[in-house]
């Protein structure tokens, strides 16, 4: 029947009148007309000619065609969404629907709209086509001019449309068909209003989708913002992920999580969404630019509020994926530089101040955000790492370390380091190492840039990317061979590297040579070159190059690293494999470098030196080379070596200098020579000797040839030197050392070059002495010669006054003899070893210099990070050898205090004062060089327990332990008698102190403890010196700012002050309520006064910095402001607390009577600084007023009280005060001026210019208060609240003339100067009113 009345219809509408085809309609019944429609489609044929066909037939002029139109339209939206049509169909029929809706009156697309809101409510969408219709019938809904009932009421189309979407908007959605609404929506024209509905409403739909339907949907929202709404688009979306991967991040922390009905997503599916995500908003901002644009304002706003939400996981790598190939790279770098370092800023400042951490407890750090960025892109993130690479390099160059550190300082330097320049450096050096480890395309990329940077960086440090490229060779050896032309085209420029550089360089590198041949035949090719260059640095880069060579490639039969007890860093990568198969190649390649660098040793004395310094290293690393460079040491020292068993002295100096013109330089640096000897002789004897055991050899009686040949020199040298005066040196009293003379500078050279030959062979007899009283006395023999022509050189230089001779020259004993010798000296019990080591016991300049030689030996290893000698640049036996050392001087000095030691006999420090200040030394450098080894290096100080498990080492409680052995010293200086007190001592204690402080934890009850008896120190002793009340105080300031804020100590030390300096109006007496000894008439001003100032400013910039957080909490109107509101009401009572005893503090101060000068300057600063801190928090709460209705709280009322009643008044007084101390001192030049003519202009200016400079703050302290005065009215204004009743208007600074005044001082000058020049009268004159009148007005008011 359907298909029928289908053909019929068919039929008549291709007639040429409708007048049939309308009455064929009019007798269809609605059912009849949806079941013809449905079959026809079913059928799949000429469905779009039937609709056609009964649209032509249903005009839209009469009712009954609108009708039928209508019901057309009702059964063919679920028709389409039924699924039941082929998609072609389906479009077919909505793309004649859609033609057809401009036909139809306004209430019939009302009822067709509201008939789609409910499909969509009903969730029976399924795939969505209809909602092409749908968007048709809004969009000629709003063009309809008609009223169309809504309700009770009517509404005009455009409402009509927006009642419509508030519905939908408002009602559930189908998860399924969230997509094609996006889509829809599109093609509506929607105002600024109803699009943030629809955004709003889709993203939160986001949570309620599948992960994977998440991008897509993005996709349409991101096409969507193009109208609008972009920064609440942006925002919902890096907001979602945010919260997904804090989510992941807790289920990673908890695996077990509780909470089984949260699906927990798979990570990886998560960074893909992630990643496709990503990947679309960059497409959408290469069409759209402001898009980026608006990303950047809007993280940079949000960034300001809670960087924690706007630079997380998820946005760091969207800019950095942004940053790439667009023209915002500037503008996103910059954005990020600046985050990374105020990021490490507020960390630097929350961690320095337990007040601050109490109001944050979370603290945010950026660059674990950008670690786990590097982390996340393994997920096949391509487009991130790019910007990446590029963020890492610009953060290395833009905070790169702005002088070099000398040698290996960089890499040993473990401690964290506090500047945020450095931080960021090191991030930048993070970041590019990890995503070096996790993506190879770039890898060659990365280590091109790296070296372009080592090459053309040349002037300025590159000990970072030397770093990085060692860690990155490391991290992949066998990458550097596919780059193995670029690393030769390197070596190529060694020659024109600063010799550090090269080192690094070479070090780093070290592993590929061991794996590619044709790199290391460049290298030697390139090595032997630079021997023969002009260039001094060439021919030393050659050497270092050499020595690294040799020390690398084995010989078959060396000793093993382990049985050197040699530890090798991880750059140097042991390859041993190597060595076996190929061990004959290494020996000829070994021998032909040999013969390479004994052609060195002609050179230049750099050049020899860098030898001997090297030597000893390869012998340890490489002992088949022994006999050759034993060998080497023979020839060369025979040059110089006078045979002859009588001859004085037995060596050759004349031989070791040359001259060119009038010019003389050391040529052979002779006692560098026989140091390497001495400690090539030694490893030999004790290694070589004990592996070869019993083997009978050939060669070995030629070993013993050189070996018995070194042995007797040496004794023979010994011999002679302790035999030799000065005069056979040609040096005595009486020779020249002046460094202007060519004799003088032979002098000096002979001299250095003596005395380090005798340090060299102290060494070796107390080496080889093995504790008999005939080799100590030749110690003590050698020492003599040496000490005398010390004590010539320091006498000479003091005359001098040069800054060379008061340089110690660099002493010639190792480290690991220095910790020997000082353990056999000052703590060796054995019964055996007392008669010979009485000898030298017994001579206090001995143990003297023996401390003093440690000393530097631990400054230079805190400077540059390694000392000389043999494992110099061994951290872990440096690491020993401080704890050897340590715990000697800690027990010479508590055992032996300084006042028993009797050190007037002899001018300089006393050996318990050198311990003393080694100690402090060393507890320096190993927080700065061992800050992970404190653990160990605490236990090692502590004898009694030897054998406690690392594991459990309290740091806090060794600490402690220390801490006490030095406060009882302290305690001892106080208590002793006044002439015993030893300043200089009790500054090196306080130092101590403060130092090992550091190590304790602050929460713990030793830190506790610590800070009481400081205070108690502080409180009980009056001390007089000053530099000692400087030092207690900074460690009493940097205690308790750790413990608690600081205001009430300083409110008492004000007290203090104001009780001991007296009071600005010398009629008030001051109620002397003294808290602190320590201050009194000698400290007080300017020390005490200065410190609590300076301590002062610090809380104010904590409370500035608070300030500037309320402000961007307070803009922050986001869902959790609950939780905002009480952060801000807990940081408003901590900023108003810390704002009110700080007035107290200034209350003090500004009446006290300070002396003209730097605390009468400080101290007017501080005060402008405090009100503008003041006014900024005024200010805060005028936009508060603005944005909320607040009431202001009863906290700033009292502030503000208090400011009118303790502060302002005082400071006009202070200023009146200042401004008489000033006048006062100019009037005194008068009567000077009228006492003596001469000189009386520069007198006069000289006195004014330094009035016009101590009164300069003045004015800005006015400003200040009246900038203050004028925001508290504004803010009474909007909180309805009288702030101004507290204020007391001042009207001494109205800078009228006061005209009776005025004429009085004109008469006294006219009469007292009639015979001065005019010029002068009138200069003093024009100072005088504002330096001199306003004082006497001010104070006649107060009267």
């Amino acid at each position: 029947m359907a298909a029928a009345m289908a053909q019929r219809v068919l039929a008549l509408a291709a007639e040429e009148g409708p007048e049939r085809l309308q009455e064929a309609l009019q007798g269809l019944g609605e059912g009849e007309l949806g079941d013809m429609v449905t079959k026809q489609a079913l059928r799949g044929r000429e469905t779009a000619a039937l609709l056609r066909g009964i649209f032509r037939g249903s005009p839209c002029s009469q009712p009954s065609g609108v009708l039928r139109r209508l019901q057309v339209y009702k059964h063919c939206v679920p028709l389409v969404e039924s699924g039941d049509l082929h998609l072609s169909k389906a479009s077919e029929i909505i793309g004649l629907l859609m033609l057809e809706v401009r036909q139809l009156p306004g209430h019939a697309l009302a009822e067709l709209a509201t008939l789609f809101v409910d499909v969509i409510k009903g969730g029976s969408l399924s795939n969505g086509k209809s909602l092409e219709l749908f968007s048709t019938v809004l969009t000629a809904l709003a063009s309809s001019k008609e009223s169309l009932a809504y309700g009770k009421g009517e509404l005009n189309g455009e409402e009509f449309k927006k009642q419509l979407i508030n519905t939908l908007c408002s009602s559930k959605w189908d998860p399924q068909s969230v997509i094609h609404l996006a889509n829809m929506f599109r093609d509506i024209p929607l105002s600024g209003e109803e699009l943030q509905f629809v955004v709003e409403k889709v993203l939160r739909m986001f949570s309620k989708l599948d992960l994977q339907e998440i991008p897509p949907l993005v996709y349409q929202l991101l096409l969507l913002s193009a109208k609008g709404s972009k920064k609440t688009v942006l925002e919902g979306i890096i907001g979602f992920f945010n919260q997904l991967d804090k989510r992941q991040k807790e289920e990673q922390r908890v695996p077990q999580s509780m909470d089984l009905e949260v699906a927990t997503v798979p990570l990886d599916q998560l960074r893909h969404v992630e990643g496709t995500v990503i990947l679309h908003i960059i497409s959408v901002i290469n069409l759209d630019q402001d898009l980026g644009e608006e990303l950047i304002k809007h993280l940079k706003t949000e960034q300001q509020k809670d960087p924690g939400k706007a630079l997380c996981p998820f946005s760091v790598a969207l800019l950095l994926s942004v940053a790439v190939k667009h023209r915002l790279q500037e503008q996103i770098f910059d954005f990020l530089k600046t985050s990374i370092t105020r990021s490490c800023k507020d960390l630097q400042f929350l961690q320095a101040s337990k007040f601050l951490r109490d109001l944050f407890p979370q603290q945010y750090d950026i660059t674990a955000v950008i670690l786990e960025v590097v982390k996340n892109s393994a997920f096949g993130w391509d487009y991130v790492t790019q910007g990446l690479v590029d963020l890492g390099f610009s953060l290395m160059e833009s905070y790169e370390p702005k002088k070099p550190f000398g040698g290996k300082a960089a890499e040993t330097n473990c401690g964290l380091s506090k500047a945020p320049a450095q931080q960021a450096c090191r991030l930048g050096a993070s970041i590019l190492l990890e995503t070096f480890k996790v993506h190879e395309p770039i890898r060659s990329d990365v280590l091109e840039q790296v070296l372009n940077r080592v090459l053309t960086k040349a002037a300025s440090p590159v000990s970072h990317f030397i770093d990085l490229l060692s860690n990155i060779v490391v991290s992949a050896p066998l990458v550097l061979q596919n780059s193995s032309s670029r690393v030769t085209e390197t070596f190529d420029n060694l020659s024109f590297l600063p010799i550090d550089t090269v080192q690094g360089l070479l070090r780093a590198v070290q592993p590929l040579l061991k794996v590619s041949m044709s790199v290391r035949d460049s290298l030697i090719l390139v090595l032997q070159k630079a021997i023969f260059s002009r260039q001094l640095d060439a021919r030393k880069a050659a050497v270092a190059g050499f020595l690294l060579l040799l020390r690398n490639f084995k010989i078959l039969g060396s000793l093993t690293s382990s049985q050197c007890s040699q530890a090798i860093g991880a750059t140097q990568v042991q390859a041993d494999v190597h060595a076996c198969y190929n061990s004959a190649a290494n020996e000829a390649f070994c021998l032909e470098i040999l013969g390479s660098l004994r052609r060195c040793l002609s050179q230049q004395a750099d050049v020899r030196l860098m030898l001997y310094e090297g030597f000893y290293d390869v012998l340890r690393r490489n002992s088949q080379l022994a006999s050759s460079i034993m060998e080497t040491l023979l020839s060369q020292i025979k040059q110089y070596y006078l045979p002859q068993p009588d001859l004085l002295p037995p060596l050759k100096l004349e031989g070791c200098i040359m001259a060119q013109g009038d010019q003389i330089f050391l040529q052979e640096p002779l006692a560098h020579l026989l140091c390497c000897i001495q400690h090539c002789l030694a490893w030999y004897k004790s290694t070589v000797r004990l592996c070869q055991g019993a083997e009978d050899d050939e060669e070995e009686e030629e070993d013993v040839g050189f070996e018995q040949n070194f042995e007797e020199m040496l004794e023979s040298v010994t011999r002679r030197m302790i035999k030799s005066e000065l005069e056979d040196f040609e040096l005595d009293k009486s020779a020249d050392f002046s460094l202007s003379s060519g004799v003088g500078v032979k002098n000096n050279i002979y001299a250095i070059q003596v005395m380090g030959i005798c340090e060299v062979l102290i060494e070796y007899n107390f080496n080889i002495g093995n504790f008999s009283k005939n080799k100590f006395e030749d110690v003590l023999g050698l020492f003599t010669c040496y000490n005398k022509l010390s004590e010539i050189l320091r006498e000479k230089a003091g005359k001098n006054k040069s800054a060379l001779g008061n340089k110690t020259a660099r002493s010639f004993l190792s480290m690991g003899f220095v910790s020997t010798l000082l353990t056999a000296l000052f703590r060796d019990n054995a019964q055996s070893h007392e008669e010979s080591l009485v000898v030298l016991r017994s001579n206090t300049e001995f143990l003297r210099y023996a401390v003093s030689v440690a000393l530097q030996k631990v400054q230079q290893l805190e400077e540059t990070g390694q000392t000389d000698g043999p494992d110099g640049q061994n951290p872990e036996k440096m690491f020993q050898n401080l704890c050897k050392i340590t715990r000697v001087l800690l027990w010479r000095y508590t055992s032996i205090p300084t006042v028993v030691e009797e050190s007037g006999k002899k001018k300089g420090k006393s050996i318990s004062l050198l311990c003393l200040e080694g100690c402090l030394r060393i507890f320096n450098t190993v927080q700065q060089l061992y800050a992970a080894r404190i653990p160990q290096f605490l236990q090692a100080l502590d004898i009694t327990d030897g054998d406690a498990e690392e594991a459990d080492i309290n740091v806090t409680e060794k600490a402690a332990f220390q801490i006490r052995q030095f406060q009882r010293s302290l305690v001892n200086q106080f208590s002793g008698a006044e002439d015993d007190f030893n300043s200089k001592e009790t500054q090196l204690l306080v130092t101590v102190l403060s130092t090992l402080s550091k190590l304790l934890d602050p929460t713990s009850q030793q830190f506790l403890q610590f800070l009481t008896w400081t205070v108690k120190i502080c409180k009980e002793n009056a001390l007089e010196d000053i530099s000692c009340c400087k030092g207690l105080l900074t460690l009493l300031f940097s205690l308790h700012v750790l413990y608690k804020s600081p205001v009430s100590l300083l409110r008492e030390l004000a007290q203090d002050i104001h009780a001991c300096l007296g009071d600005i109006d010398q009629d008030i007496e001051v109620e002397s309520r003294s808290h602190f000894a320590i201050v009194n008439a000698k400290t007080a001003a300017p020390t005490v006064c200065l410190l609590v100032l300076g301590q002062a400013d610090k809380v104010l910039e904590e409370v500035d910095w608070l300030i500037k957080k309320l402000t961007s909490l307070g803009s922050d109107t986001s869902e959790d402001s609950s939780q905002a509101s009480n952060q801000t009401q807990a940081l408003e009572k901590g900023i108003i607390l810390q704002l009110g005893t700080l007035l107290t503090v200034f209350h003090e101060l500004v009446q006290t009577a300070l002396p003209a000068g730097s605390c009468v300057d400080t101290l007017l600063r501080s005060l402008s600084k405090t009100y503008t801190i003041l006014t900024s928090l005024i200010k805060h709460y005028i936009q508060a007023c603005r944005s909320t209705s607040n009431t202001i709280p009863g906290r700033l009322e009292k502030l503000v009280k208090l400011s009118g009643s303790h502060l302002t008044p005082q400071c006009y007084s202070f200023i009146t005060y200042v401004q008489n101390i000033h006048s006062e001192s100019l009037s005194f030049v008068e009567e000077k001026k009228k006492k003596k003519k001469e000189d009386e202009a520069a007198a006069v200016s000289t006195v004014m210019a330094k009035v016009l400079r101590d009164t300069k703050p003045i004015p800005n302290l006015i400003f200040a208060i009246e900038q203050y005065e004028k925001f508290l009215i504004h803010l009474s204004k909007k909180s309805k609240v009288n702030l101004m009743q507290y204020m007391k208007l001042s009207t001494s600074r109205d800078f009228r003339i006061n005209a009776s005044m005025l004429d009085s001082v004109l008469q006294e000058h006219n009469t007292e100067d009639a015979e001065n020049e005019p010029d002068n009268d009138q200069s003093t004159t024009a100072e005088q009113p504002d330096e001199n009148q306003e004082p006497k007005k001010k104070r006649r008011r107060k009267k």
